[in-house]
């Protein structure tokens, strides 16, 4: 059953889904919605496909979702989420859940808890969300989305179906241009490559200290880039520090992991990143981003305004350029973090009475230009830890990321309490030859008899 909100006036559809055709119905509302905020063709096709895929990954007979979207707005900026939540205890497949994260990567799944949720004595359902932001959207366009959907009415099956096969014809047309794109590039490549290795036997040959040379200015660069990284750990109180960087095997180029750990006057700022790409510039990108964070954490500002201003000082310095940060803020006495993150492997929370979990909130990278969800916050208690890595310790070539995640997990639960001793035994669990930089970051508030 369809309804549209009186109450709200940013809200613009509440709906049930509990059969195929209200997946189909589903599909149809979110394509309606996107285009009458005037998104991107292809963007309208991707949430129109996401929210499909996830309505018939989550169908279960007779056990309903409920679905809404809601027009997100502050002074600056207007955005647009859907939301899928439910009661029971199913859960969405890996499989799926991947999928639409590749679609829409500001996409987040909260799991429910058996617990009652506060002042309701029931017990917290599961949702997933999808925030879109929109450009050039005013206030007032809610009331206008509305009556576009009371236009559009029900549809047959066929019509949906059409649809969905239209915009998927769409998707194969530009994928089969783009594959003849990179198809003729790679002719080109081929080609060029062939001459670069012709070049490269010749000057190895004749010019031998060409080669050592080229070894002495890799470690330089290797050199330049630890540089960039923090000399020391600060020994904050009641709480235990511990990291190890790893750069990948010395045949690739140098990349941009980071991490950071300084003093505010909000509390101790926790932070990992990655610049995206592998050379003397992404490491140059990185320590200008480091230091910029320094910078602004010194002004007190909560972790989603660093990443705001972060992503400003990108877009006007280093245009082109994209990074992943997730930044966690321990608040001064130790009983609570805010958590923010950009596009980063989500942060992964340990209780010191056992259970782990992942804080998967999420955000654009930083270089996007688009805006940043507020920071949330998470209570922690002394025994707790949290551990923080860049993507080279769990992804390979051919492998699920949510399953490595789900491997880390484990093997954090199952690893040592003490950060140096964790940080080691994850890397013997995880790095053969890293194909990548890698950082492990961990933390712990000391438990009170040793704090």
């Amino acid at each position: 059953m369809t309804r549209f909100p009186p109450v709200d006036p940013q809200s613009l559809l509440s709906t049930s889904v509990s059969t195929e055709q209200d997946v189909f119905a589903l599909r149809r509302h979110a394509k309606t919605i996107a285009a009458a905020l005037s998104m991107d063709g292809r963007d309208q096709v991707r949430l129109a496909t996401a929210v499909s895929e996830l309505g018939r990954d989550l169908l279960r007979d007779a056990a309903a979702l409920s679905a809404t979207f809601t027009l997100l707005t502050r002074s600056s900026s207007v955005a647009l989420r859907m939301r899928l939540e439910w009661t029971d205890d199913r859960t969405p497949s890996g499989e799926s859940l991947t999928a639409v994260t590749r679609l829409l990567p500001q996409t987040t799944y909260r799991p429910g808890s058996a617990a009652p949720a506060p002042g309701s004595g029931a017990a917290a359902g599961s949702r997933i969300e999808i925030v879109c932001p929109v450009s050039g959207a005013p206030r007032s366009d809610a009331e206008g989305i509305r009556a576009a959907l009371r236009e559009t009415g029900p549809a047959s099956a066929l019509d949906d179906l059409r649809s969905q096969t239209g915009d998927l014809l769409a998707a194969l047309q530009e994928a089969h241009a783009q594959r003849y794109e990179v198809e003729r590039l790679n002719e080109e490549l081929v080609e060029t490559n062939a001459g670069v290795m012709a070049m490269y036997a010749e000057l190895t040959v004749e010019h031998k200290d060409v080669v050592q040379r080229f070894g002495e200015e890799h470690e330089f660069a290797l050199t330049l880039q630890r540089s960039f990284l923090p000399a020391a750990l600060p020994t904050p109180p009641g709480v235990e520090l511990a990291v190890r960087y790893l750069p990948a095997a010395a045949g690739n180029e140098i990349g941009g992991d980071f991490y950071e750990a300084v003093h505010t006057s909000q509390g101790l700022l926790l932070a990992v990143g990655d610049v995206v790409g592998h050379s003397l510039q992404a490491a140059m990108v990185m320590g200008e981003l480091r230091h910029a964070l320094r910078a602004y954490s010194a002004q007190g500002h909560p972790p989603h305004v660093l990443l705001q201003h972060l992503d400003h000082l990108m877009n006007l310095h280093q245009p082109g350029w994209t990074a992943t940060l997730c930044i966690v803020l321990l608040e001064p006495g130790n009983s609570r973090i805010q958590v923010a993150n950009a596009g980063h492997p989500p942060p992964l929370l340990t209780r010191r009475d056992g259970g782990s979990r992942f804080l998967r909130e999420h955000g654009p990278l930083l270089g996007l230009n688009l805006p940043h969800p507020e920071s949330t916050s998470h209570t922690v208690a002394p025994g707790d830890s949290l551990l923080m890595i860049t993507d080279g310790l769990i992804e390979t070539r051919g492998t699920n990321l949510h399953e490595r995640l789900e491997e880390l997990r484990a093997a954090a639960d199952r690893g040592p309490a003490e950060p140096e001793a964790l940080c080691d035994k994850l890397l013997e669990a995880f790095v053969q030859k890293p194909e990548d930089d890698i950082i492990v970051f961990a933390a712990r508030l000391l438990p009170a008899e040793t704090a």
